[in-house]
């Protein structure tokens, strides 16, 4: 069995196929693990660049957030974040409990691939033509590239995704008023903010930032470039003087805005797995994964 794509929908496939002893290779383009759950380094820090929490209100995803709980690798981080209202001063909002990692959110990504036989550096330009299944566990367009079977292709066409900016602006000193992360609505630049210190537990002057997709279309090509604008939006949002070293990461496929049907599409060979398969969150991720693994067992059972 074959899959394709080191994200935590891959991750969950595999698991879920390795668990039940199916042998299972996963193939990832990338030099590591993780996808969306992204980390970058800044001033010898990594910093969170791609999901901002995890939500775990499925009972199963959630008993999976508190094991990695009980081993220290992730924590309940808040359940109130801001609303800001264009530049208008944020108001708190509760909703639920979203977890962070110390280690960044990366580090469960790897703490799912423990044991897994992952090729990293491993692009593959087609469906693997010999695999008994092959779960492709990524954003449709991206799936396109391998040239799936019809019913996948017809599925992956079908799904349309934004793109994202991502700016980690680090300060010399936390100067910011107390909040820990920030919805942004009706902002020309800005989606959300986090304060990446309290997320990650050491309280470094670190925000990170997420634009919104029509910021982001037109400066996919030189990302770096909008940096000075994407912290010059955080400063002005925040009321803050001074200038952050700064970070981009540009996110092609980050959000799915038209959700397919969940779990997963197949055509009885080749699966379609990920976060566009219902709400756009990680558990949607590890659900929609772990789910085209049980139906892998299930078919080579029949």
């Amino acid at each position: 069995m074959v899959v394709v794509g080191a994200g935590i929908a891959g991750l969950a496939c595999a698991a879920e196929l390795a668990a039940a002893g199916v042998r299972v290779r996963v193939h990832e383009r990338g030099p590591r693990v993780g996808g969306r759950l992204a980390v970058d380094s800044l001033g010898g820090r990594y910093a969170d660049i791609g999901a901002a929490y995890l939500v775990a209100d499925d009972p199963d995803f959630a008993d999976v957030a508190r094991r990695w709980r009980d081993r220290g690798l992730a924590r309940p981080w808040t359940d109130t974040l801001a609303v800001f209202q264009g530049r208008l001063p944020g108001q708190p909002a509760a909703g639920p409990v979203r977890w962070a990692a110390p280690g960044g959110l990366r580090s469960l990504a790897e703490d799912l691939a423990t044991g897994l036989d992952v090729v990293l550096n491993s692009e593959l330009d087609a469906v693997p033509p010999d695999a008994d299944a092959v779960v492709l566990a990524m954003p449709g367009p991206q799936a396109l590239r391998l040239r799936p079977p019809a019913a996948v292709a017809d599925a992956a066409r079908a799904q349309a995704w934004e793109p994202v900016l991502t700016a980690v602006c680090a300060y010399p000193r936390r100067s910011w008023p107390g909040f820990r992360g920030a919805f942004v609505n009706d902002h020309p630049v800005l989606a959300t903010v986090c304060d990446d210190g309290d997320r990650r537990g050491d309280l470094a002057p670190v925000l990170v930032a997420h634009s919104t997709a029509g910021f982001a279309r037109p400066r996919l090509d030189d990302p770096d470039a909008a940096g000075g604008e994407l912290a010059a939006a955080v400063n002005d949002l925040l009321g803050l003087d001074e200038r952050p070293e700064v970070r981009v990461h540009r996110w092609t496929y980050a959000r799915p805005s038209s959700p397919g049907t969940p779990p997963f599409v197949t055509d009885g060979r080749v699966w379609l797995a990920g976060d566009a398969f219902g709400r756009p969150r990680v558990q949607t991720a590890w659900l929609s994964g772990r789910a085209a693994g049980r139906a892998v067992i299930q078919s080579t059972e029949r």
